[in-house]
């Protein structure tokens, strides 16, 4: 009985610590995050509730030798941690694509795959409409074994949006 009382009490706070946090109906902005990942991604965040969002990544690269784009989707539960300071996780996956100019005729230059993808990170909200981030990104892929996109990658990034 004792057990049940706790597990009600556990359950109670639980639910009323989730609802009491604020975080925006839609960001939009940035994510810049390392060479391991996709570097520089156009952001959108959208309430889904009072304490889970989706999240939208939109990478575009080009370079001498290569072309490329990421969209990534996440599902993500919002905690707080102390004011205006949240934590997050999440899970989700998205798909690539990859175009190379310096490979030889007699091959197929391009490769596109999808890839699995976790996410935890620590966000603060400024009393202007501006919403910092340091997420943390592990991600899977599974396509081609080509440009070795079967393997795992660790993406760290840090997130400046707009909040509205």
């Amino acid at each position: 009985m004792k057990k049940l009382f706790l597990l009600a009490g556990l359950l109670i706070g639980f639910t009323t610590i989730s609802s009491a946090q604020e975080i925006a109906e839609n960001a939009i902005g940035l994510r810049l995050g390392d060479s391991d990942g996709f570097g520089a991604e156009i952001s959108y965040q959208r309430a889904l509730g009072d304490a889970n969002r989706l999240e939208l990544d939109l990478g575009l690269r080009s370079g001498n030798n290569y072309d490329g784009f990421k969209l990534t989707g996440l599902y993500q539960w919002v905690f707080p941690l102390d004011g205006d300071f949240n934590w997050y996780v999440g899970a989700g996956g998205g798909v690539a694509s990859y175009s190379f100019d310096n490979v030889p005729d007699q091959f197929d230059d391009s490769e596109t795959f999808f890839f699995a993808a976790g996410d935890i990170g620590i966000e603060y909200s400024f009393d202007i409409p501006l919403m910092l981030s340091l997420d943390f990104r592990p991600e899977i892929g599974f396509g081609d074994d080509l440009y070795d996109n079967n393997d795992l990658d660790f993406d760290i990034a840090l997130g400046v949006r707009y909040q509205f």
